[in-house]
């Protein structure tokens, strides 16, 4: 029975690995096509905030590649070195991400100090809001896909991808609205601390970005509620033992690691306590995908009373 499930969980891991990867290519010829129309919505404007939102495409197109590169690698089967598989390294990747972001944001705030010292008037301001929006468009998009997916599969990679994007988009439409307030009061001292302004907020989502990853590296457990799940359901599907005890969850990627201890009558025969084992695993990965699980059967002499208490 567990040999069917595992099985069965390694072809659905499979299928979710093909997907990821076709959702990472398609991310960076969306990326390509933004960058393209950023970059000349910048060229024809001279607009120091629109160079900051052009910008941060150049990150969003190497982020894609990135995100591709680790899915493709965390897609390599488990070897003697890495017993557990490679799905970690998309935590890299999203370090990785995090790290361009701020460096970007960076590059933005040097930009809008050289054009606080050096004001001029923004040239040809409506062309260059419109190929923005239309970008801007693609770019919401192409977010809500990638968010939604690396929920779905799960995957850091896409998810940091898909957040980045999330938040290119909300600096747009700012950056959008400065424009527009620039051209229309004729201030011009607006378009540099617009562009300082954007580059607070991408220094903020890289920072972010970084530390939820740096969480997924150092083995963070999964939310309280899907703690407090696991256990719902580990006693009201071993039914024949008594307790189960020193539960203990972390996430690696796409995997999620579950290992406890159930305690077992001690008379109990060991194809028994295996049947209630195989029970347990198979209510757990109905429910929750990518789990690894791990039980130590002990017999009843070993049962702590604070544990979780069989239904």
């Amino acid at each position: 029975m567990t040999g069917v499930g595992d099985a069965r969980a390694a072809v659905c891991y499979l299928a979710s690995v093909t997907q990821g990867e076709r959702i990472a290519a398609g991310s960076i010829a969306i990326g390509c096509l933004v960058l393209a129309m950023k970059a000349v919505a910048w060229w024809i404007t001279g607009s120091a905030a629109l160079y900051s939102d052009a910008l941060e495409s150049i990150v969003n197109v190497a982020a894609s590649l990135i995100a591709l590169g680790a899915l493709r690698f965390a897609a390599i089967p488990p070897d003697a070195n890495h017993p557990y598989g490679h799905d970690k390294v998309e935590f890299f990747a999203a370090v990785i991400e995090g790290v361009l972001i701020v460096i970007a944001a960076l590059s933005i705030f040097r930009h809008a100090w050289e054009t606080w010292q050096d004001l001029h008037p923004i040239a040809q301001p409506f062309a260059g809001l419109a190929l923005n929006a239309v970008a801007t468009v693609l770019n919401g998009a192409w977010s809500a896909l990638l968010i939604r997916t690396g929920k779905r599969l799960p995957s850091p990679a896409l998810l940091a991808d898909g957040r980045h994007l999330l938040a290119d988009v909300v600096t747009s439409v700012g950056v959008a609205i400065g424009v527009g307030l620039v051209v229309l009061t004729g201030y011009l001292v607006l378009d540099p601390i617009l562009a300082a302004a954007t580059g607070v907020y991408v220094l903020w989502s890289g920072s972010a970005m970084i530390w939820m990853s740096v969480g997924g590296l150092m083995d963070a457990a999964p939310q309280p509620a899907v703690v407090h799940r696991v256990r719902e359901l580990v006693a009201e599907s071993a039914a024949g033992a008594l307790e189960a005890h020193d539960l203990r969850m972390r996430h690696a990627g796409k995997l999620t690691f579950l290992e406890f201890h159930l305690v077992v009558p001690g008379s109990m025969t060991v194809a028994e306590s295996h049947a209630i084992c195989d029970h347990i695993e198979e209510t757990l990965r109905t429910e929750l995908q990518h789990l690894m699980i791990t039980i130590h059967v002990e017999p009843e002499e070993k049962a702590k009373q604070h544990g979780v208490p069989v239904l």
